[in-house]
Formats: C-alpha cells, sequence, structure tokens
C-alpha cells in the first residue's frame, strides 16, 4: 500500500473554499468530472440511485464511474479523502445495515446531503466496508473531511468503529490519527506572525534580528504530523481580501507551504512524491480551481456551465502542460 501524502483545508472569505492537495509518485489520470443530478450511481449494497445532488470533483474514471479524491456538492458540501495507512479499518457487509463501501462513499454522502449536520447523521447510522470495486483495486486506507459554511469535522473509521470527530482548525492530513494531530499543535502554541520579544531572560539584551522569527521552530519536513502544523498555522492566520481572485490566490498559497518539490521526498521504490494536483473549490459557486504539478496556471470549471439535469459524466482532463505568460 502505497502511503500517498495529502493535505486538505478549508478557508472563508466571503465565500467559502474547499479544496486539497494530492501528492503522490504516480499519477493515475486524475480527471475533473462533473455528476449531474440523473447519473445513475449503482451502489454495492444500497440499491440504484437515480436522482441526487449534482458534484464537481477530483476523480479517477474507472469503467466509466467516477472514483472521487474530493468533491463538493451544489449544496455547498465538500469531503476529501486522504490516506490514513495503518490506521483505518473498514468492516464486512452486515444484513440489516446500510452498508456502504468504501470507494462509493463520497458520492452516497454528497448525493443526499446538504450539511456537515445531514453527513454526521448518515455516518452514524452506516457500516462501511472494505468492498472493492474491483478485484485489483483494493480498499483504500482513509479519512475524510467534510465541510459546510459553518464547520468541518474529520471522519475515521478504525478499530472501534466510525469516529467522528469536531475539526476547529479545517485542516487535515494523513498519520497519525486526527486526535493526536490536534493534541501536537500545544507543542506549538508559542508560534506567532508577530515579532517575538525576549522571555529568555531579563539579563539579556536579546532582540529579534529579522522578520519572521515569530514562527521560528514551525517544522519544515514532509512528514504529514509536520505539514498539518505548518497548514494549521497558515491557514488560521492567512490575511486576504474577499474578491474571488483574491481568495482563490489565498487559498493556493495556503496549500502551497505544503507542496513536494520532486527530488525531496523518495519512495521504496525509487520515485519522488510530487504535488499532483492541488485544488480549491468556491462552495458557494460551485467553480472548482486546481494546478498541477506541471502547470501552475489556475484552471477553472463551473458545475453550473453544465446541465445538471442530464445523465452523463462531463469530464475535464487535467491540463498538466506549463502556461507561460510572456509580456515581450
Amino acid at each position: 500500500m502505497r502511503k500517498v501524502m495529502c493535505t486538505a483545508a478549508v478557508y472563508q472569505t466571503k465565500d467559502v473554499y474547499f479544496g486539497r492537495t494530492l501528492d503522490n509518485g504516480v499519477s493515475y489520470g486524475e480527471e475533473i468530472v462533473v455528476t449531474p443530478r440523473n447519473y445513475c450511481f449503482h451502489f454495492t449494497c444500497m440499491g440504484t440511485v437515480k436522482h441526487h445532488y449534482a458534484m464537481i470533483g477530483t476523480a479517477h474514471l474507472e469503467d466509466g464511474y467516477p472514483l472521487y479524491y474530493d468533491a463538493v456538492n451544489e449544496k455547498g458540501l465538500g469531503m476529501a479523502g486522504l490516506n490514513f495507512v495503518g490506521n483505518a479499518h473498514y468492516q464486512k457487509e452486515e444484513e440489516g445495515k446500510e452498508n456502504v463501501a468504501v470507494f462509493e462513499l463520497i458520492p452516497w454522502i454528497l448525493g443526499q446531503c446538504g450539511s456537515v449536520e445531514e453527513a454526521k447523521k448518515l455516518f452514524m447510522r452506516m457500516n462501511l466496508t472494505d468492498t472493492r470495486f474491483r478485484g485489483n483495486l483494493p480498499a483504500a486506507q482513509l479519512h475524510w473531511m467534510i465541510s459546510d459554511r459553518n464547520q468541518s469535522v474529520t471522519i475515521e473509521s478504525v478499530q472501534e468503529g466510525i469516529r467522528i470527530h469536531e475539526n476547529p482548525v479545517g485542516v487535515l492530513t494523513n498519520n497519525p490519527p486526527f486526535e493526536e494531530q490536534m493534541f501536537q499543535l500545544n507543542n506549538y502554541m508559542h508560534l506567532s506572525p508577530k515579532e517575538p520579544t525576549n522571555h529568555f531572560s531579563d539579563k539579556l539584551k536579546l532582540q529579534a534580528y529579522c522578520l519572521g522569527m515569530g514562527a521560528l521552530g514551525m517544522p519544515g519536513d514532509l512528514s504529514s504530523q509536520s505539514r498539518f502544523i505548518r497548514a494549521a498555522f497558515v491557514k488560521m492566520n492567512s490575511v486576504s481580501g474577499d474578491s474571488e481572485e483574491e481568495s482563490v490566490s489565498q487559498f493556493f498559497h495556503i496549500l502551497g507551504s505544503v507542496d513536494q518539490q520532486r527530488g525531496c521526498c523518495e519512495t521504496k521504490d525509487g520515485t519522488f512524491e510530487t504535488t499532483i494536483y492541488t485544488s480549491c473549490c468556491n462552495m458557494s459557486r460551485g467553480v472548482y480551481y486546481y494546478t498541477t504539478y506541471e502547470n501552475h496556471q489556475i484552471t477553472a470549471v463551473d458545475l453550473y456551465r453544465e446541465n445538471l439535469n442530464g445523465r452523463c459524466l462531463a469530464c475535464f482532463p487535467l491540463i498538466r502542460e506549463e502556461m507561460i505568460r510572456r509580456q515581450n
């Protein structure tokens, strides 16, 4: 099982923006996929759903089925699945329960929930199963962040069952489990965007010799715990205007703080993890923005420019070639 690394965040100005990075050594042909209201979802145990909320997000298409990594629905509810290898635990199908396979969880939730509170109710009666999409596609070990305009939660399916954690920072990475990630923030309560003052000793004349020293000690490595701390600090202290352009730009800067550059994180098979794509969706307007490792130009796909009453997926392959604007 590849230990894929990712970071998700939600950020609010006038509107709310939800997105994530996908860090991996290989790409699986990800596409931006719009699922209209009348696309038929054939759930493993929950039957066929012909009518549901429309959604937009990044997915891998397998036999025409959108295996969503992250998505936002027309009601403004966003959901992203991030690797949780070694801690995720799923159940076997049980008769009489609402059995939902991991690979179909995002459309199951976003297809019928308009808020985090509605999603919580579904999880309380759900049996999350390890049913495979296909024999050669094992169930991904994941946990999830779900956000709306008012709140965010982290969902973890572990040995003890499904756990719902309030997520006051609106950030999620990978391991360790979310409660441990949150506890580690206590070790960094001294971090500040402000210039530090001397608490070392009143007998010494110490002073800050450059800007940024208030954040001395913030971890800079690529581990998931360090990325959680760094992304949480940047997001919680971010300041931007509330226009669409300013908000989107700031969101990409927030997730840019945990970008992975090729060559800095080598896997056991000799490949290098990179940030394959970064997404940012305006949850109020349904506009899904993204960049890729090779293309820093922000590209947008608008949910509402598609026929949302249709039955067919609308798919947009990621634009990966670098686009450079020349001035002379």
